[in-house]
């Protein structure tokens, strides 16, 4: 079903109209699961239907017509804050939290989300990108999430609850988005204009691990052609360190010299060889992919990829550790380098009990 244009996320609707219903929605939540599965259009669709002028919060069905609903559609509804990180950022800056020095707790989201709806029922604010709360943007919250004020709803958007400090996850109702079914992503992918070709658009949901915005990036040329490069690389018998890491390098390149293209682009190279090596663990493990039969890179079977499950786990842990270097804005020609290096170690055999991984300074 579709609830407002959003697929595949049925169960969590029907959560949230029950809690409603029953006059017990909570005032603080944490939405996590896969990047690109819907959990911000969802907060966005959630946000509408607590503030339409039109029809009641019971029902769940914004009208999406009324001045509310246009307005939170703009990003404009006086009493909805929109928070995400800047693109030149590491971290959500804490001035959008609680304003900047010479205006602490008098600017910001924790501040305006205490005030009294100007127009709506409620005030609602959502923090994108919470996973990149650093310790004193988080703690800033605290206040905010002890004592709520009347009539809001705040919604951390995340990727997953180890993300998050101790004390935010311990004070937030944990919501979770699951990866969207294959058919729903190709559905996607043609319905939103973003894939023409009905062929295509089902050979990108087969390989984007359900997520809408991973099949997206994968519909350019240049990534989809990279992915089969990487994968080859990564598939072979001894991997080949500093072929990977011109590769990278040059695909890196081509993004241009603007700091925030090329740790996305950088960023892309690390999340595909990270689902490499998912693959290889489930192909290890047995243990099919989300929606389909277990897969890694399309480079002959899994039974002739190099690794074991303690391999292929240990090079997926260097990726991760990699996906945050980068976010770190670590060097990016010492990470490529070093990432490279430490994958070929693990392939070996020679794990970190032997032989440290490379130690880079974020």
């Amino acid at each position: 079903m579709s609830w407002h244009g959003i697929l595949g996320h049925d169960r969590v609707v029907e959560q949230f109209r029950r809690a409603i219903q029953r006059g017990r929605l909570a005032t603080s939540f944490l939405f996590v699961g896969p990047e690109g599965v819907g959990k911000r259009t969802f907060a966005l669709r959630l946000a509408q239907a607590l503030l339409c002028h039109e029809r009641p919060e019971s029902a769940m069905d914004p009208c999406g017509r009324c001045p509310a609903c246009v307005q939170v559609n703009a990003g404009t509804h006086p009493d909805l804050e929109l928070v995400s990180k800047p693109a030149d950022k590491s971290f959500l800056p804490l001035e959008l939290l609680i304003g900047d020095k010479e205006h602490r707790m008098r600017e910001g989201l924790c501040h305006n989300l205490g005030m009294k709806p100007l127009m709506g029922r409620r005030k609602v604010a959502i923090i994108d990108d919470a996973d990149y709360l650093n310790e004193e943007g988080a703690n800033s919250l605290l206040k905010t999430l002890e004592e709520p004020p009347p009539r809001s709803v705040l919604i951390l958007v995340g990727t997953s609850p180890a993300k998050q400090l101790p004390t935010i996850r311990s004070r937030c109702q944990l919501v979770r988005f699951h990866p969207l079914p294959p058919e729903t992503v190709a559905q996607l992918l043609l319905a939103q204009g973003l894939v023409a070709d009905a062929e295509k658009a089902a050979r990108l949901a087969q390989s984007c691990g359900g997520s809408l915005r991973r099949a997206a990036v994968l519909a350019e040329d240049e990534l989809w052609e990279f992915r089969t490069r990487l994968y080859e690389v990564l598939a072979s018998p001894r991997l080949d360190s500093p072929r990977l890491a011109r590769a990278v390098t040059t695909l890196v390149d081509a993004a241009g010299k603007e700091a925030p293209r090329r740790r996305a682009r950088l960023r892309e190279v690390f999340v595909l060889a990270a689902e490499f090596y998912r693959q290889l663990m489930r192909a290890r493990a047995q243990t099919p992919r989300f929606g389909q039969a277990a897969e890694a890179g399309g480079e002959g079977t899994p039974a002739n990829l190099p690794g074991d499950l303690e391999t292929a786990t240990a090079c997926l842990d260097r990726c991760l550790d990699a996906l945050e270097q980068t976010d770190r804005n670590t060097n990016q020609t010492t990470l490529i380098e070093c990432w490279a290096d430490d994958l070929a170690v693990l392939q070996r055999g020679e794990g970190p009990a032997r032989m440290p991984f490379s130690s880079i300074g974020g």
